[in-house]
């Protein structure tokens, strides 16, 4: 049995990251699960009015108190999660400042590196409230592409308004600005029943100060078709507890497929809500802070702790990032 609808197992409230590096697009003969469907990307251009709002609208306090989207489902919709936050579970391991290590259950990142500027926090309105995600910015045509989780543009049929992307979030401070989003836009399966096997999102900023995004912050490369069973390292900016979404957390370890009801990858990690979107990179340097970008931080079921579960980036998830690249 497949959980393809609702987001049964989503680790809503993710942010996002991205660095410099190379685009690849994986061995011709490297496993590709998911087939191409041949169907059109799903986005959403928000008005000119909406994205004068948007640069505006954050302000340090607002940033500060936007909740993780799990936080802010109705009782229902959050009884079906399967994620730390709304299923209630609670972790006693706190972020800690250990050096750069593997394997980690989780930790805030002090190696230092690209990855520092290219990750951040994602934030938009959600139903008319605040929320919270992760991010990364990553090569692109545009030189302005973030890759983020399918629920930190669109959930429960709306898609996300006021979405902005701030690089190397520091509690309150955007360091290298807020960037607001231009388009979002998500994969056809997310788009129709919320598949979790498809839970990409991408957005296309737009300039801020005359400059493009990945000129100011870097860019990671992405792969797709890359295979499983990888030394992989996990990034977000978690917000629920025990985490408070001011510090770049990071998990790392010898990735494994779901054998469970999906068809993603399988991390050990103890991130919570507010991580959704950060990166997934495979052949990492922990010297460089670059990687190559292959998932996000997407979900985790209730009965198997500390364990995180990213999208397999696939044709989907390329001809997402394709059209995301050069919008």
């Amino acid at each position: 049995m497949r959980r393809h609808r609702t987001a049964a197992g989503i680790l809503l409230a993710v942010g996002a990251l991205f660095t410099g590096g190379l685009v690849e697009a994986g061995a011709a003969n490297a496993a590709a699960p998911h087939s191409g469907s041949g169907q059109s990307v799903p986005a959403r251009t928000p008005s000119t009015a909406e994205q004068h709002t948007s640069r505006t609208f954050w302000t340090a306090d607002r940033m500060r108190g936007a909740t993780p989207l799990d936080l802010l489902l109705t009782p229902r919709a959050a009884k079906q999660l399967k994620t730390p936050a709304a299923g209630g579970r609670t972790t006693t391991v706190e972020p800690t400042a250990a050096p750069a290590a593997f394997p980690q259950a989780g930790g805030a990142w002090s190696g230092g590196g690209a990855v520092v500027k290219t990750s951040g926090r994602v934030f938009f309105t959600f139903q008319g409230r605040t929320a919270s995600c992760s991010g990364n910015a990553v090569t692109s045509q545009n030189a302005s592409t973030v890759i983020t989780a399918g629920h930190c543009v669109k959930y429960q049929g709306s898609w996300h308004t006021n979405w902005v992307f701030v690089p190397a979030y520091d509690n309150g401070n955007a360091p290298y600005g807020q960037w607001t989003a231009t388009k979002t836009l998500t994969t056809p399966q997310w788009e129709a029943s919320e598949d979790i096997n498809y839970d990409v999102g991408a957005a296309v900023v737009a300039p801020l100060n005359g400059r493009t995004l990945t000129s100011v912050v870097g860019a990671q490369g992405v792969q797709f078709n890359g295979g499983y069973n990888k030394p992989m390292y996990a990034f977000g900016f978690p917000a629920a507890s025990p985490y408070d979404g001011t510090k770049l957390v990071y998990c790392s370890g010898n990735s494994s497929k779901d054998f469970l009801f999906s068809q993603d990858h399988s991390l050990g990690c103890n991130m919570t809500g507010g991580s959704s979107g950060g990166p997934w990179f495979t052949g990492f340097s922990e010297a460089t802070g670059t990687g190559l970008q292959v998932s996000v931080n997407s979900f985790g079921y209730t009965f198997l702790p500390n364990r995180m579960f990213g999208p397999y980036f696939g044709n989907e998830a390329k001809a997402l990032y394709d059209k995301a690249q050069i919008s």
